[in-house]
């Protein structure tokens, strides 16, 4: 017996270090979201995280299983699709390969998969996606529903830049109420709204808000498209009697004409909104509530709905009670039946949501009745007050970024007048925020309030509280940076802030005065975006917005959606190639970033149609017109490029473009386009060389930073002529006192450039002077968030999307995590940190689709230690300064004996070892 229970033992430990070594899924996403609505891919992409207790983990083949009820999970009954074993390394957007998915249903999934000793981890726990209204039949004949329908006369698309012909009349329209009662017959199984309201809407279902979305739906061209968004309602409704109401505001479909700010003048329409519920009850049986014409609307309590000039209240408007089942609608009309856009698509990328709210830092009375408060962060976002007072009193607020000398708001670089006025029911105490606008502030005047210590003296309101509500795009956090530098810890805050502030349904240059989506941001800040954001979704958006907007000529708008067509200036502030260009950049960033092959495919005829494009505007092969270096520092005021020449940009994109082309086709087995993209690149590359290049002084048109930097790299230098070009580069940045001319096209290539030839130093010092213009600079000027202009011009946006490029080099060098050349969505891993400087310590997060990177290290006298973490199913080389080491050691045992590491060599000074997943502490004695 004592042998059987030794042998029985033995058993158990060897089970529980089988079970201990064994693979394990996590993190499961249906096209990278977790538990998504809506989703309308056919063949929906399924990635996963595998982890193990073991070093170097490698997935050898996986499971999939697709079930349609989560009940039958457990009974093995219902199966819709099982993959079977499929032998492959893949966790990352996997195409599911089953039976046609029917719409508005939800799947659950799992899945298991074997590392490369034929190991298999458990079943994950389940994941669901629900897919979304894959065709117009399946809106089930909802229609599209308005308060009143604008004359087609009254039309303005496109929008006219400004304010507008002089002969357009004032018009402030009305922004509707629009509600529906219906019965839910008995038990639910699940209930799902299918809805979009022009331009903004919320809805509410008995009483209460759906969801914590703000700004619904994300902007798109009007004329041609909507997304809907997709709610799960089942907890808001309850057996009998319930009721839906949708509230609706401007946004870009409509705006109001009168004396307020306005960017643009443009009418598709009046506001409206169309709806799918589904119904799913536990019998069986489904039902669908839908728009038609036996839904009622009135007018609301919102009186003005500009998304650039604010919006009014008139609490006194207001019909308590108006989205629940009880509320008496027999004074409401019945709605209009209208047309809307031709074509609906789901929301995939991350709503716009409310986030971190602030509190006044410093409060200035100004004069009786109006006060200024300093919220100490400028980002996007909205007032949030609570008043109280006599019915019919008006409290104004005005939101700004900067103040004027006597301390009131500062509108004139960001869009003026621009205010918010609430008018007083005169029940206790109110609160209030707007619904459907925003802006970039930081301070907020309000005017005809008085302060609770005041007490009731003046007459006036009382203002109880004051918040200021930054709103932006939900995307998920995707990593953090830090270092022991406080001035490139502001700096990535300073960052941080103008993303935030301008990630929105599009990324936004600024968030007042325009509020477009200049296309030169998307691609030169996105490899920044990426490391703090999971940006996937969203850059889909804007790629289906360029599609959407590119002319039947190849063109790409330099803004989109393009709601106006920005033809002055010679067209070049429509038609700029350092922007058009986005439309082939950010394809291939998104499969590099990501691992999605089938954006490639999607976009390859709008990137062939750009390129081909651009090919038909040059003359022997340079193209000749553009933007160029926009916003440099030169002799002049900012703004047009002073220090590089036209063309020089221009054509570099072109060629760069082409390269790009040349890859996806090849990738995509069109290798006759390959071999013609490849032929065209060398006949631009010659041409290039022969107008830019001065091969007496080895440098590229000027000279500027900009110039040269761009040729290197974008692959244009030849290569017995690169170093000496790197060197003019560092020549011309020391003799400025270590400062930048670089502007909003050439500042990423300058620092990609010089991290690259190994030159950290030089950017090191370049970005750690606050008396020349830069980052620290802009610090130095109080700045909050990114600024326009790099010294922070006070006449410009002082929260702009647009020089924020060191960001990729903090993580990318300082904390040393970014991907391998031949990297796809980070499963070939460099881990370089660079102890530039005076730096003594730096860490790094960064959220990769095959899961956490991270890298810390810190260095003394007399060693450096850097502890890093690597994902499963990747690999990575990592680079340690051991040029004057004693020693190299990884868990306390020298390098070269580990059995984990493989030893690739030393050079510049730096020893570079292979891992595979795990955690690993590497010492470096000197």
């Amino acid at each position: 017996m004592r042998k059987l229970t030794l042998v029985f033992s033995l058993l158990l430990l060897f089970s529980a270090s089988v079970i201990a070594q064994a693979p394990f899924v996590s993190n499961l996403r249906c096209e990278l979201k977790k538990e998504p609505l809506g989703i309308e891919v056919r063949a929906p992409r399924l990635s996963w995280e595998v982890s193990s207790e073991k070093r170097n983990l490698h997935q050898s083949a996986y499971q999939i299983r697709v079930w349609g009820d989560p009940a039958n999970l457990s009974s093995g009954k219902g199966l819709i699709w099982d993959s079977g074993k499929i032998v492959s390394s893949s966790s990352v957007q996997v195409s599911y390969n089953g039976p046609v998915l029917v719409p508005a249903k939800t799947y659950y999934w799992e899945v298991r998969v074997w590392d490369a000793q034929g190991r298999v981890s458990p079943w994950s726990k389940p994941a669901s996606w629900q897919s979304g209204l894959f065709s117009a039949a399946d809106w089930k004949g909802a229609q599209w529903i308005a308060y009143e329908k604008l004359p087609e006369n009254e039309r303005i698309v496109p929008a006219q830049h400004g304010k507008g012909d002089k002969t357009l009349k004032p018009v402030n329209n009305v922004l509707p109420l629009l509600r529906k009662s219906f019965y839910v017959k008995s038990p639910l199984k699940r209930a799902t709204a299918f809805i979009s309201g022009l331009g903004q809407f919320e809805m509410s279902v008995n009483g209460k808000k759906a969801g914590d979305h703000f700004l619904d739906p994300a902007w798109t061209k009007y004329d041609k498209e909507a997304v809907y968004v997709t709610f799960d309602v089942t907890s808001d409704l309850k057996p009998g009697k319930n009721a839906l109401g949708v509230m609706l505001g401007n946004g870009f479909y409509f705006q109001p004409r009168d004396k307020r700010y306005r960017k643009l003048t443009g009418a598709y329409g009046y506001p409206k909104m169309i709806c799918r519920l589904q119904l799913e009850y536990q019998n069986g049986a489904i039902e669908n509530i839908v728009s038609n014409s036996s839904w009622r609307t009135s007018s609301g309590p919102v009186t003005y709905s500009s998304i650039y000039g604010g919006e009014d209240y008139d609490a006194r408007r207001e019909k308590n009670g108006w989205s629940t089942a009880d509320y008496n609608d027999k004074d409401w009309k019945s709605v209009v039946l209208v047309q809307g856009p031709p074509v609906l698509k789901s929301q995939m990328a991350d709503p716009v949501k409310i986030f971190e709210s602030f509190e006044p830092v410093h409060t200035k009375k100004i004069s009786e009745g109006v006060y200024v408060f300093d919220l100490g962060q400028n980002a996007s976002g909205i007032p949030s007050i609570a008043v109280q007072g006599k019915r019919g009193d008006t409290v104004r607020i005005i939101p700004a970024e900067l103040l004027n000398e006597d301390g009131t708001a500062n509108q004139k670089s960001t869009g003026k007048p621009v205010y918010y006025d609430y008018v007083l029911k005169g029940e206790g105490v109110e609160s209030w925020q707007p619904r459907f606008t925003y802006y970039g502030l930081r301070y907020l005047q309000i005017e005809g309030i008085s302060l609770k210590e005041e007490g009731s003296r003046t007459g006036l309101a009382t203002l109880q509280s004051v918040r200021g509500l930054h709103i932006r795009n939900a995307a998920e956090p995707a990593g953090e940076f830090g270092c022991s530098s406080d001035l490139f810890n502001r700096t990535s805050k300073l960052i941080d802030w103008a993303i935030r502030s301008n990630m929105m349904s599009i990324f936004t240059d600024c968030p007042h005065r325009e509020r477009l989506g200049w296309q030169e941001e998307v691609h030169l800040m996105g490899n920044s975006i990426r490391y703090n954001y999971q940006i996937a979704n969203l850059g889909k958006k804007v790629l289906n917005d360029i599609k959407t907007a590119q002319t039947p000529e190849g063109l790409i708008p330099a803004t989109v959606p393009e709601y106006t067509v920005m033809d002055f200036a010679n067209g070049v502030f429509r038609d700029s190639p350092e922007w058009g260009s986005n439309g082939v950049i950010l394809p291939w960033y998104l499969y590099q970033w990501y691992g999605d092959r089938d954006v490639l495919q999607e976009s390859y005829s709008m990137m062939q149609r750009y390129v081909n494009y651009l090919g038909s505007k040059a003359s022997g092969h340079i193209v000749s017109y553009g933007l160029s270096d926009w916003y440099d520092i030169g002799p002049e005021r900012s703004g047009f490029s002073q220090m590089t020449p036209m063309g020089l940009t221009a054509t570099a994109y072109y060629y760069y473009d082409l390269t790009i082309m040349q890859k996806v086709a090849a990738l995509l087995g069109r290798n006759q386009d390959a071999e013609k993209y490849r032929a065209l690149a060398s006949e631009v590359r010659k041409a290039f060389n022969t107008k830019f290049f001065d091969k007496d002084k080895v440098q590229y048109g000027t000279g500027s930073q900009t110039s040269n930097a761009m040729a290197v790299y974008m692959g244009l230098v030849e290569p017995q002529f690169k170093e000496a070009v790197v060197s003019n580069i560092v020549k011309d940045i020391r003799s400025r006192n270590n400062s930048l001319t670089s502007g909003d096209i050439g500042f990423r290539y300058l620092i990609q450039v010089l991290a690259e030839a190994g030159r950290s130093d030089v950017i090191f010092d370049m970005n750690s002077n606050p008396e020349v213009p830069g980052y620290g600079y802009q610090l130095a000027k109080g700045a909050t968030a990114l600024t326009e202009s790099w010294v922070a011009s006070p006449i410009v946006s002082n929260n702009h999307l647009m020089l924020g490029h060191i960001l990729e080099w903090f993580y990318g060098n300082i904390a040393g995590i970014r991907p391998a050349e031949d990297a796809i969505a980070f499963n070939h891993i460099i881990i370089a940190p660079e102890p530039v400087g005076n730096l003594r310590s730096a860490q790094g997060k960064y959220q990769s689709p095959y899961g956490l990177i991270s890298s810390e290290w810190k260095k003394t006298e007399k060693s450096f230690e850097l502890n890093i973490k690597v994902p499963g199913n990747t690999k990575a080389t990592v680079c340690l300064p051991a040029g004057n080491s004693s020693g190299v050691y990884l868990d306390d045992v020298a390098v070269e004996k580990q059995q984990d590491v493989k030893v690739l060599g030393l050079e510049n000074g730096k020893l570079a070892v292979e891992v595979g997943s795990g955690t690993y502490r590497f010492l470096v004695n000197n």
